[in-house]
């Protein structure tokens, strides 16, 4: 991950595109075909169709058992700026774990993955 925002949940996704255009020309964004702006989408924001970009998948699982571990389902904060440092942390947590322990695939093409010794 190279950059995040957070939103309340009343904003449109749209709202974020400044966030995609700074990374123009270096990297992607990948997206649901849910989401969609009517006009102006970065160039650099590709459509994931199901079965495409597996890559996707196996951010969003990493993403799902951090969740569990940082216990970001229970989070009642008070304060916006409590929650984007948890946000930050749990986001600071997975780049951690993705040089520490990198994606490595099995003969097959399996990635095999566990955060539990993370689990305390």
């Amino acid at each position: 991950m190279v950059g995040w925002a957070c939103a309340t949940a009343h904003v449109a996704e749209n709202t974020l595109q400044w966030l995609i255009r700074q990374v123009d020309g270096r990297r992607i964004v990948l997206r649901d075909p849910a989401v969609q702006a009517a006009e102006g989408e970065p160039t650099n924001l590709q459509l994931c169709q199901r079965g495409e970009w597996e890559e996707r998948m196996l951010v969003e699982t990493v993403l799902s058992m951090l969740t569990l571990v940082c216990h970001c389902n229970k989070v009642m904060h008070r304060v916006w700026a409590y929650l984007q440092v948890r946000l930050a942390f749990t986001i600071a947590a997975f780049n951690v774990l993705v040089q520490w322990h990198g994606f490595p695939p099995t003969a097959s093409g399996f990635v095999p993955l566990s955060i539990a010794e993370c689990s305390l």
